[in-house]
């Protein structure tokens, strides 16, 4: 995420931004997980007969309140972030930097395909090296040119879905008949879906599911809008890294604390009561148009997701040698690692091919487990920088991207 001198090891890092990660880490495994443990995919009376049901629409209600699209977001905005210092530090090398930075968006593209098609169909790595590659388009814009540019792919969303509603036949529609398509050929069906990966004895079952999965990923991305919203946050990203606004956090920046403060409190403002009704909307039986939740999604999602960033930049503002900053800056220096292992740790918990508790298990104690992987994560980010200078794949990344070897212990 920092800069790099000719793929050299990164001698200081921005911790903030590291911390930053991490909490974005936390919040992507605590909406990721219920889809390993297979809850989401149960139907409304599977869900209501578990011993948890009571307890899980309560911590379904604060997922969509607190959780859902908002870590996407900072995860999204601070991947922008480290595109952009790399792409700035492309365009200082010249020809051979443009070079670097494609082969690099290259390696995270082939990284994202293998982890959909062989370890997890929900993938957003591969989006995100394919959005990363069009941002050099976008690098002789004016910082007004890249904020509009970013407003309107946030809020293209909003039309296309209006679109949507008033037409019969659209794309997303054609994809969701793909989809389940693909999943009859696979034996995969409403019937069994929910289990198939809790049943699965072998490897070969859990790749008919990721098969269908792909597809069913890319009618998500349709049907979701997702290259649009994730361009637009890698835009806000890229002009906050190409401004260093990021040093808002530091207490050596003392005149922009009071700005800090100030998007901290109107995106509150703004975010807060909306995510409420966002919540409203998105649990229970409330039906809403496409259009309706796209608006929405605007306006509680992006401000609260800019609420959290802005709020614990003002607390690292505040307490900068609190233990929490390297308690989550350790996680987000492997980033790349730590999302590819829970993963991992997802498939060897829930799926048949592992401990098999997936479909059986509430939605709360999937979000135990989820912290509890979490907390192992610290830990081992922790242990393993103390010795090493990368994390594993962020040091294979780092290689395949420069075509050499690099040290991987510390000196």
């Amino acid at each position: 995420m920092n800069k790099e001198n000719n793929g050299a090891p990164v001698r200081q890092r921005i911790v903030i931004l590291d911390a930053l990660l991490g909490f974005a880490l936390l919040g992507i495994i605590l909406a990721n997980f219920p889809e390993f443990s297979l809850w989401t995919f149960q139907s409304e009376r599977v869900q209501q007969a578990m011993d948890t049901a009571a307890a899980d629409s309560t911590v379904a209600w604060l997922l969509s309140l607190l959780v859902d699209g908002k870590f996407y977001l900072n995860f999204s905005v601070l991947f922008g972030i480290g595109f952009s210092i790399i792409l700035e530090n492309a365009v200082k090398r010249g020809a051979n930097g443009m070079h670097i930075f494609y082969r690099r968006m290259t390696v995270l593209a082939v990284i994202g395909l293998l982890h959909m098609m062989l370890l997890w169909s929900g993938d957003i790595l591969l989006l995100y090296a394919l959005m990363g590659m069009l941002l050099p388009l976008f690098r002789r814009c004016s910082d007004r040119g890249l904020l509009g540019w970013a407003v309107f792919f946030l809020l293209l969303p909003v039309a296309i879905d209006l679109f949507r509603d008033l037409s019969d036949r659209t794309l997303p529609q054609y994809l969701y008949g793909e989809w389940w398509r693909c999943a009859h050929l696979m034996g995969i069906s409403e019937e069994n879906f929910g289990t198939w990966l809790r049943d699965a004895e072998s490897y070969r079952e859990v790749s008919a599911f990721l098969v269908q999965g792909a597809v069913e990923r890319i009618w998500e991305f349709v049907s979701g809008n997702r290259y649009f919203k994730v361009l637009g946050l890698f835009l806000i990203g890229y002009y906050i890294g190409r401004r260093r606004l990021y040093l808002w956090a530091s207490k050596e920046s003392t005149p922009d604390a009071k700005k800090l403060k100030t998007v901290f409190l109107v995106s509150a403002i703004i975010g807060i009561p909306t995510s409420f009704l966002y919540a409203y909307g998105h649990t229970g039986n409330h039906y809403w148009d496409n259009t309706v939740y796209s608006v929405l999604y605007v306006i509680s999602v992006y401000p609260t997701g800019l609420m959290y960033t802005a709020g614990l930049a003002l607390l690292y503002r505040h307490f900068p040698h609190n233990r929490l900053w390297p308690a989550l800056a350790y996680p987000g220096r492997m980033a790349l690692t730590n999302y590819l292992s829970q993963t991992v740790c997802g498939m060897l918990l829930f799926y048949g091919i592992g401990l098999g508790m997936g479909a059986d298990i509430g939605l709360w104690p999937t979000e135990v487990l989820a912290i509890i992987v979490f907390l192992f994560q610290i830990c081992f980010s922790a242990l393993w920088l103390h010795l090493f200078q990368f994390g594993p794949l962020e040091w294979v990344w780092r290689m395949l991207t420069y075509s050499k070897r690099f040290p991987l212990k510390k000196q």
